[in-house]
């Protein structure tokens, strides 16, 4: 029986997507659940599974064309795949029974960015060893596999290149233009209406961190051993930054026309890098989680970032955004709203400092802190006292348990 392969329902307010990598070819056969093909919307990496095993007889459209929800895809000829031996398989010239063979193997899985790597170098996953859990192939894996004496006659396919990697591999310099991604688009679309919209200021502040070093050092082993998760940094400061936002409310509220949304909930977007750019999950009614739960969520959030499986709930409807650049070496820096928010903090790196402490100078670890905050309606003093509501519990942390 055939089967239409359609482009899934998309995520609300999004009505696009583009066809990034098929990962099948026509007369090739496929299990079912194995990833068809990439979608790339403006904030997610969809995949399209095989509603069943069977033949892929045709594709329909191919890569880098925009497709909207409901549009066919391919065609799969439904029916299991004849079991086919290694021997069999290295004896026969046949795409298809090779295709066949890899397949009952089981599909390896592998990132998007991975994919585009791959596919750039017209590689298969059969080419390279993965090195990651269950047999995963990662980046390093396939730079590995192309700087080996096995890829000598591999060269770069018509795909998006990949100008890092061609420089480590001693390829000759070359100048490329290459589209943005959808995500990167916006990002930049959102970055330069913000500025266009906003009326942002930044204000600094800085902040000792002696005591929550100290905590954490203490705590960490029977921390992480209780609860199954590593203790950070970041549940410090989202934790100090929800109190601080009960205290100014209106730096938890967002601007819609010429009204003022003020949100009786706490829900903070961390900004996480990935391959495919920045993004900021939110991680939903932080006042009421403990610190374990907001880095367990925290963890989860950043795994499916990386991973590509990232959906378009999990990056909506945020009221208050951090970011730390510090992780990056970043000492200071002046972050950029993401709207419709009113405010956005930004951590750096730790560092010690000369501090003069009780009359005498001593060495600290110290970090600037910075809040971008849109004046149309935060007052440059809420901004202040919020900040320095941050540095009161962080260099005093029994604060955030007594909430004061």
């Amino acid at each position: 029986m055939s089967i239409e392969i359609k482009v899934p329902p998309l995520p609300e307010s999004v009505s696009d997507a583009t066809l990034v990598a098929w990962h099948k070819t026509a007369g090739e056969s496929v299990s079912r659940d194995e990833n068809l093909v990439d979608l790339e919307t403006d904030k997610v990496v969809l995949e399209v599974p095989a509603p069943a095993s069977g033949v892929i007889t045709k594709i329909v459209v191919e890569n880098g064309t925009t497709v909207e929800a409901g549009d066919v895809l391919a065609i799969l000829e439904e029916g299991e795949p004849a079991a086919v031996t290694p021997s069999e398989t290295a004896a026969t010239a046949d795409p298809v029974v090779a295709a066949v063979a890899k397949a009952s193997s089981g599909p390896v899985k592998t990132s998007p960015a991975v994919r585009r790597l791959l596919d750039e170098y017209d590689l298969d996953t059969t080419m390279v060893s993965g090195s990651g859990k269950d047999g995963r192939i990662t980046k390093a894996d396939v730079m590995s596999f192309l700087k080996s004496d096995d890829s000598s006659n591999v060269t770069p396919g018509d795909h998006q290149p990949a100008v890092a990697e061609s420089v480590a591999l001693g390829i000759e310099r070359t100048e490329q233009r290459v589209p943005m991604t959808r995500l990167r688009a916006r990002i930049a679309e959102r970055l330069v209406d913000a500025q266009q919209t906003a009326a942002m200021l930044t204000t600094f502040n800085e902040v000792d961190l002696t005591e929550v070093i100290a905590l954490r050092k203490k705590h960490k082993e029977s921390f992480e051993k209780k609860h199954d998760v590593r203790l950070g940094f970041m549940s410090f400061f989202a934790k100090s930054a929800v109190e601080a936002l009960k205290k100014f409310p209106v730096i938890n509220a967002s601007v819609e026309g010429t009204e003022i949304i003020y949100h009786n909930y706490f829900d903070i977007g961390i900004a996480v890098s990935s391959d495919r750019g920045l993004m900021v999950p939110v991680i939903r009614d932080v006042d009421q989680m403990s610190f374990a739960d907001f880095e367990l969520a925290l963890n989860n959030m950043a795994g499916k970032a990386q991973a590509g499986t990232i959906s378009m709930e999990d990056l909506t409807g945020g009221t208050f955004t951090i970011t730390n650049g510090g992780t990056f070496g970043s000492m200071m820096s002046t972050p950029i709203l993401n709207q419709p928010q009113s405010a956005i903090l930004g951590m750096h790196s730790i560092k010690e400092r000369p501090m003069v402490v009780d009359g005498n100078v001593v060495a600290r670890p110290m970090m600037y802190l910075a809040m971008t905050y849109d004046h149309r309606i935060i007052d440059g003093k809420d901004a202040v006292q919020f900040l320095v509501s941050i540095k009161e519990q962080l260099e005093d942390p029994a604060r955030l348990l007594l909430q004061v």
